[in-house]
């Protein structure tokens, strides 16, 4: 590992187990909906401009953070590795984590479309349902990403 990178694994500061990184990244996922509230938000308030830029941002750092954590589980071993000071049944914790990965996919995959077809959905008007769908998926996302969080780090 690369010494510039080593920080990534070194003790986290919201007092668990975990490595600085998934401390990190579950911080930003936890806050997740919250900022995509805000950008519903300007939408609701007929800022569109602002609520386009703002969900382009949050979706393009959403993605950056996904390749920092991809990255950081990788070089730190997988899930196994990061599962062996729980207490928590390897199986249960899989399963969440397969759970929480679907349930990632599907809104990563409506929010891109929301994002890149939105004249298109606009006009058919479909718009707005796909971006509830999307805040959904987004606060899905979120609790059982912080879920697999306490079975790996607390539990």
């Amino acid at each position: 590992m690369n010494d510039h990178l080593a920080y990534m694994f070194k003790a986290g500061f919201l007092g668990t187990r975990a490595p600085f990184f998934m401390d990190f990244v579950t911080l930003i996922v936890a806050l997740l909906p919250f900022l995509v509230a805000i950008a519903i938000s300007f939408a609701r308030n007929r800022h569109y401009k602002v609520h386009s830029y703002s969900q382009i941002f949050i979706f393009a750092f959403s993605v950056i953070v996904i390749f920092y954590f991809e990255y950081g589980v990788r070089v730190g071993g997988g899930f196994d590795a990061f599962m062996k000071d729980s207490h928590v049944s390897h199986n249960y914790a899989l399963f969440v984590l397969i759970f929480h990965i679907i349930i990632s996919l599907i809104t990563l995959l409506f929010w891109g479309i929301a994002i890149f077809r939105a004249k298109k959905l606009l006009q058919l008007g479909k718009h707005r349902k796909v971006g509830l769908f999307t805040f959904v998926g987004v606060v899905l996302t979120s609790l059982s990403g912080i879920w697999v969080y306490f079975l790996m780090f607390v539990y």
